[in-house]
Parts: C-alpha cells; sequence; structure tokens
C-alpha cells in the first residue's frame, strides 16, 4: 500500500526513510508540539518551500533546465490572493477568484516563455527568464494601485482562516483550535498531496521522458520525443505549481509585497536547498527545505546560547556571535554541498544501494 501510494520510489535507505518520517510527523503534529507563534510560522514556510522547491526541482533536477522566473509565478499566486481579496471581498469566492486568475495568468507566461525560449540554448534561456522576473519585479513595485507597490498589500482571509475565528473554547494538548489552525493544516494537507502527485508524475512514462532529456537531449529527440514539447509541459507544470505555492503564502501570511515573493533572494534559497537535499529527488526538496529553514530560523538563537556559554573567553567569543550567524550559515553549506555533492538524498541513497549490493 505504501509503495502504491509513493509511486513506487521509496527512500531506499533507512536511515533517509527516518529522516523522512521524522519530518512528516514534525510538521504534522507542530501545533502540538510547538504551539507558540515563530514554531508554527517556521513550519508554514518550510511547507510553502516544500511545495516551491519541488516544482522547482522538477525543471532543473528531471529535465535540466535552469529558469530564474520561478519566484516570478511564486509572486503571481500570492497577488491573485491578495489582489482579490483586497478588491473584493474577504471570502472564499474572492479566494478561488483570486487562485484561478494567477493560474491562468501563469499558465499563458510560461507558455509564452516555454514556446519561444525554450529552443535556444540553455543559458539563454536562464538569462531570458531572469529579465522577464526582473521586469516583473519592476512592474510590480511601480503598479501601486493594484498591488500597494512596495509598501506591498495587507488583506483579509475568509473567516474561517482568521486567527480570531475560535473552533473549540478549550485547546487540545496546548494548541488552539482556531482558524490559524485550519489555515496551518490546509497548507499541510495541499503540501502532502502535491508530494504525492509529484512522484507519481516523475515515476510515470512522462517523468521517464524528462530524464532522458536531462541525461541526452539530442538522443531523446533522436528516438522520436519531442523535446521542446516536453520540456515546454515542463514548465508550464512548474510553473503553475509555483503559483498555487504563492497562494497558500499569502493565505497564511495575509500579506504579500515584493519582497515577500518575487524577490531574487529567494531564487537563490531555492537554488540552494535544491543542492542540499539532492537535485532530480522528489524528497530532496523534502529533506532540503526543512534543514534550510530550521537552520535560517534557528541559528542565530544557539549562537546566542553558546555565546552565552564563552562570554569573555578572546577570539572565541567573537566567532560565536549571534551577529555572525550569517557568515556561519554560509559555512555550514559550504560544508554540507562539499561533502554531499549529490545532496543529502543522493549521498544516504548511494549508501543505501552500496550496502544492498556489499560494495
Amino acid at each position: 500500500m505504501l509503495n502504491r501510494l509513493l509511486s513506487h520510489d521509496l527512500p531506499r535507505n533507512r536511515w533517509l526513510a527516518l529522516l523522512l518520517v521524522a519530518i512528516a510527523l514534525g510538521l504534522a503534529f507542530t501545533p502540538f508540539l510547538f504551539p507558540g507563534t515563530k514554531a508554527l510560522n517556521v513550519a508554514a514556510k518550510i511547507i510553502v518551500f516544500i511545495v516551491l522547491v519541488a516544482r522547482f526541482d522538477l525543471l532543473l533536477g528531471y529535465t535540466g533546465i535552469v529558469s530564474f522566473a520561478h519566484t516570478m509565478f511564486f509572486g503571481i499566486g500570492a497577488y491573485g490572493v491578495a489582489i482579490a481579496c483586497t478588491r473584493l471581498s474577504a471570502s472564499w469566492g474572492s479566494v478561488a477568484l483570486g487562485i484561478a486568475t494567477a493560474l491562468a495568468i501563469s499558465l499563458g507566461l510560461s507558455l509564452l516563455i516555454g514556446l519561444f525560449s525554450l529552443r535556444v540554448k540553455a543559458i539563454f534561456f536562464a538569462m531570458i527568464t531572469l529579465a522577464v522576473a526582473s521586469a516583473f519585479l519592476g512592474l510590480a513595485s511601480q503598479l501601486s494601485d493594484f498591488t500597494g507597490g512596495e509598501d506591498g498589500l495587507t488583506f483579509k482571509v475568509p473567516e474561517a482562516l482568521r486567527p480570531g475565528t475560535s473552533y473549540l473554547d478549550a485547546p487540545i494538548l496546548g494548541a488552539s483550535i482556531d482558524g490559524r489552525f485550519a489555515s496551518y493544516y490546509l497548507l499541510f494537507v495541499v503540501a502532502a498531496l502535491h508530494v504525492l502527485a509529484l512522484l507519481r508524475i516523475v515515476n510515470s512514462p512522462f517523468g521517464r521522458v524528462l530524464q532522458a532529456i536531462r541525461e541526452n537531449d539530442f538522443r531523446a529527440e533522436a528516438i522520436g520525443y519531442r523535446t521542446v514539447v516536453y520540456r515546454t509541459l515542463a514548465s508550464v507544470l512548474s510553473a503553475l505549481f509555483a503559483t498555487l505555492a504563492g497562494c497558500l503564502l499569502a493565505l497564511w501570511l495575509r500579506y504579500n509585497g515584493p519582497d515577500t515573493t518575487l524577490s531574487f533572494e529567494i531564487m537563490l534559497d531555492v537554488l540552494l536547498i535544491v543542492v542540499i537535499g539532492g537535485m532530480g529527488t522528489v524528497y530532496g526538496a523534502v529533506v532540503g527545505s526543512a534543514l534550510f529553514v530550521l537552520a535560517q530560523s534557528y541559528l542565530q538563537d544557539l549562537m546566542k546560547l553558546g555565546a552565552g556559554l564563552v562570554d569573555g573567553v578572546p577570539v572565541l567569543s567573537q566567532l560565536v556571535s549571534p551577529d555572525r550567524w550569517l557568515l556561519w550559515l554560509g559555512i555550514m553549506f559550504v560544508l554540507s554541498v562539499y561533502h554531499f555533492p549529490a545532496g543529502v538524498v543522493g549521498r544516504l541513497r548511494a549508501i543505501g544501494q552500496n550496502n544492498k549490493t556489499g560494495a
């Protein structure tokens, strides 16, 4: 049953399986285990990044396409919900209209980018997507009447998802059963379904063709596959699900602005997560997102504890100063890439394969 649910793509390593189970259970029970606001926001960010990164890996890891327009579609989804709820009303109808409009815009843009750009060489395609994403970022900042400009849009969500909506008078295991609770599990369920759907896609004949194009696009073309068609379909699928991730983030934050979904820093984070988790693996998006967001959110807090222990010690107290958390974050990721060139998932699967063959 589990094998079918995961589309016959099992972790193939005991430690990887335990890590994935720990992440899944941690996210599933965060409201009960860590009821604080920060912990809930961190868990929600991990969930959104899983959706965003997994779909980007469909392009980079499975098809070999480098695109810098991923955050543009992420922003389109967030702005679709934000503008609809701001201009119309805080109702499910407005949310549905915003999501549908954002998906339609992303579908059109991704088709245009795919059809007109995927025939060129990889580096030129990457530059074209970077130019389009930069233009969209500038457009979002300038059209303040619609997008709120640099200040962004703060809006209300449907009453069922509002923090003030209480479903039970008394907390359950320390968790308040309110609109915030419902919003979190909406994100969790959508992300879980997304991961299962992506596993089905990459392990289907369509996914096998994408991997063949990644390995050798000339050979794939020679045996009869229209590589441009498959690349375009992969680009469209990636764009649509990135749009969905943006919709989820907007519903959670009840705010959207250029720096929230369209900044180039988010694109760099996505690239880094793909490399850390492992390219060409759905599980890499799950593991990479969890490790990256946790390190980004809690490393400074850990360094504050360490700084207190070595307070007054020359040099060492300066090295572990919380102000230098970005330096250590960078060092950690450089070391992870050096020691895990195929990503965490790739390395663990290789170990599992070696153990299985007795190598």
